[in-house]
């Protein structure tokens, strides 16, 4: 039986579900497959966070933890260990790539603002930028997306300049990926850590603003200057992780970096249901 604290924690998460239930229903993914990572995600959790002595959970209690049957828990488990589970996105070539040429030192100006750059030359170049951060695309090809989608824009002299430090995904479903794994995901984490009775001391920021009164004709100034705001605060604190991270380029093992995440973002209610609940 379910007691007051939990119903409400639960119609809080069914708050969250609608959004995503909007976007699985777009790409064509309906309960079941939502019900089986939901799972994978249950079973993994609770094996993984409430061991004894360092070890796993045992089947048995992530039965008990999660109600699903031992039989259940046990194909799980077995199912992630074969390694068929699905693995969160990185960082794409063309976003390291952009990323890259508005903050390292070697291709940027006296100023900070990102060189423009030869094609391929004994100085710094865009070739040179692509084979050290974009993976194996060679840059003929990195150079022609970067121009489809706008990022880029070349000279009749063939000289590129960038345009956009940020690469905003072109199809729906990349689009959906990217926002899920890049801002869904460290928001939710934030406030699992944020609620948690043991780290009180420990705080991550976590901020937000509303307000219940604009009026509708003023929505769409708001947004616009909301963006412009807040991609000037993204690209600031893209800076000061950049910083860091070329403290310690030379670092001596991968174990030693952390990932982190600064997210901000616009909301504007647009769900009849909800908006009485606000």
């Amino acid at each position: 039986m379910q007691n007051d604290i939990q119903r409400q924690i639960l119609g809080a998460m069914l708050l969250v579900l609608r959004p995503i239930a909007r976007a699985l229903l777009k790409a064509g993914i309906g309960y079941r497959e939502f019900a089986e990572i939901s799972k994978t995600a249950f079973v993994d959790v609770a094996g993984k966070d409430y061991g004894l002595r360092g070890r796993p959970t045992n089947i048995s209690r992530v039965a008990v933890m999660t109600g699903l049957t031992r039989k259940e828990v046990r194909r799980i488990r077995d199912k992630t260990e074969e390694g068929d589970e699905i693995g969160l996105v990185k960082l794409t070539p063309m976003s390291q790539v952009m990323h890259r040429w508005y903050t390292e030192n070697e291709f940027l100006s006296e100023n900070g603002k990102p060189l423009v750059l030869d094609f391929d030359s004994d100085g710094p170049s865009f070739s040179k930028l692509v084979k050290r951060f974009g993976g194996d695309i060679p840059p003929g090809a990195m150079r022609t997306e970067l121009k489809r989608i706008g990022a880029i824009e070349e000279d009749d002299e063939g000289n590129l300049r960038a345009i956009s430090r940020t690469v905003h995904p072109t199809r729906l479903h990349e689009k959906l990926i990217a926002a899920v794994v890049h801002a869904a995901y460290p928001l939710l984490s934030t406030v699992d850590h944020n609620v948690n009775p043991d780290r009180k001391d420990d705080t991550w920021a976590q901020m937000s603003t509303y307000s219940q009164a604009i009026r509708s004709q003023d929505l769409p100034r708001l947004r616009r200057i909301s963006f412009d705001r807040l991609s000037e605060l993204s690209e600031s604190v893209d800076d000061l992780f950049m910083a860091y991270e070329t403290q310690h380029d030379n670092a001596e093992s991968e174990c030693q970096k952390k990932t982190v995440a600064v997210g901000v973002f616009y909301f504007e209610e647009r769900d009849k249901a909800m908006i009485d609940r606000w």
